[in-house]
Parts: structure tokens; sequence; C-alpha cells
């Protein structure tokens, strides 16, 4: 290896050790006694326990904000995947007056801070009888998810060759038929990847779950939240339902990564 390899060697092992520490710290908080991880300076050594775990386990009602998170990210995910991909494919075929201005407004839903659209949300919702309900965040995340999904997705259909649609269509093929029979399959990586996306920012997702969650509705990031109250902060228990949580996306993660890299590295990047 020559200087140049080195040196790329060393940077890229910072920058994965910058992105890595931050969860290394958080698993070493969640085995400490709760004197070691108020220490200062910090214990580096250290007899683990997993006292908080139990705590966390028994007292937490991590499970039901766990399944609360999942059929929300599930439904979410699934509603932007059924609703975005046509639009996109419609977006990627067709060419109308003021396409590109409404290209810009879907886009905007991913620029514009979501803070801004809490103080509507939370009217609209609780005048319908919404609120600390799933059809709420559902409603919400979708939302966001749908601008992702569309310019995902349209940046695939448009890689993709007309000739094909076109051969299928001389064929007897439908239009609808070409897309679901020729244009999907092929696309299926830019599908995988867009769906791990949704899934995660809904999982993740705490601004909007905390103004409009009171009970029934509660996600996952606010019941971590639970452990931070006004007299203190519960550091081993915070950072026991934090690895808790993490669990299922990174296992998540490692089954779909394969298909996460390819369709990233798979037309993601054409306008």
């Amino acid at each position: 290896m020559g200087l140049g390899d080195w040196l790329n060697t060393i940077g890229l092992v910072v920058i994965a050790f910058v992105f890595i520490f931050p969860i290394l710290w958080t698993v070493m908080m969640s085995l400490k006694t709760r004197v070691d991880a108020l220490a200062m300076p910090p214990t580096w050594l250290f007899v683990p326990t997993f006292e908080h775990y139990v705590t966390v386990w028994n007292e937490g009602s991590l499970l039901t904000y766990a399944t609360n998170s999942l059929v929300i990210a599930l439904a979410s995910t699934a509603l932007g995947l059924v609703l975005g991909v046509p639009a996109a494919y419609a977006l990627a075929r067709m060419e109308f007056r003021g396409q590109r201005f409404l290209l810009l407004g879907i886009l905007s839903t991913r620029m514009i801070p979501p803070v801004a659209f809490i103080i509507p949300f939370f009217i609209i919702f609780t005048g319908l009888g919404l609120k600390d309900t799933y059809t709420a965040l559902v409603i919400v995340y979708l939302t966001i998810i749908l601008g992702f999904v569309i310019w995902m997705m349209r940046s695939y259909f448009l890689d993709i060759p007309r000739e094909l649609e076109e051969a299928a269509m001389i064929d007897g093929c439908s239009r609808w038929g070409t897309f679901l029979r020729i244009i999907l399959p092929l696309a299926l990586p830019g599908l995988a990847t867009s769906a791990i996306f949704s899934f995660i920012f809904s999982w993740n997702e705490f601004l909007y779950a905390m103004v409009l969650t009171a009970r029934y509705a509660k996600t996952l990031p606010l019941g971590i939240y639970n452990w931070v109250s006004y007299e203190e902060v519960k550091w081993g228990e915070l950072t026991a339902a934090a690895v808790m949580a993490m669990l299922p996306v990174v296992i998540f993660y490692l089954f779909v990564q394969k298909a996460l890299v390819r369709g990233l590295t798979m037309g993601a990047v054409k306008g």
C-alpha cells in the first residue's frame, strides 16, 4: 500500500469511529451502574450490569410502544409506496406544463422544517377527533414520506428505457400491465431503498409523535423519553431503552443492506 492508500484508510477509520462512537457510548452507559454512569471523569473499565434493561422491560411499557411504532411505520411506508410509486412513474413518463413547479413543490415538503406544521396539524386532528390515534401519525408521516418516494422512484423510472414499455404494449400489454409486469420488477432496488428509508423515518420520528399523541398511540421514541424528568435524567434506563429500540432497526438493516447499497448506487442520483 502506498502513502495515499494509508491516508485513505486512516481517514475512513476516523470517519467510521466518529459515527460509531455515540452508539458504543450508549451501549456502555446502559451497562454501567448509576455511580459509574455519573462519574467524572468517565469510567472506561467497569463491571457491566443488566439491571437497567430489566427495569426498562418491567416498568417502561416498551413492548406497547414498540407495537405502536411498528404498526404506524408499516402503514405509513406501505401507503407511501402505493401512492408515491405510481405518481413517480407518471412524472417520469409524462410531460406537461408546470411539471417543474410541481416537482419543486413536492421537494419542498422535505425542505420546510417540520416544526412549522405542528400547530396546523394539532388543530386539524384535534378538531377531527383524531388526536392520539394511529391515523393521525400515519397521515402526518405520509406527507413527508411521499416527497422522498416520488423523487427517489422518479429517478429510477427515468433510467429505464422507454423502448421496453413500447415493446410490451406492441405485444398487447396495457399501460397498467406494463407498469406492473415490466417496470416495477426492474425498479425493485429503488422500491427497497424507498421502503427502508421510509420505515426508518417513521420508526424514529419524535416531534410529531410527542405533540399528536397522549397515551394510546405513543411511539417508541416517546417511551425512551419517559426516562427524562424535571428532577433528573435516568441515564442507565434511558440508554438501555435506546439500545433496545435500536436493535430491531439494526437487525432489519442486516437483512436488507445488500438491497440498500444496490438501490443507492443504481440510478438514485439522477434528477
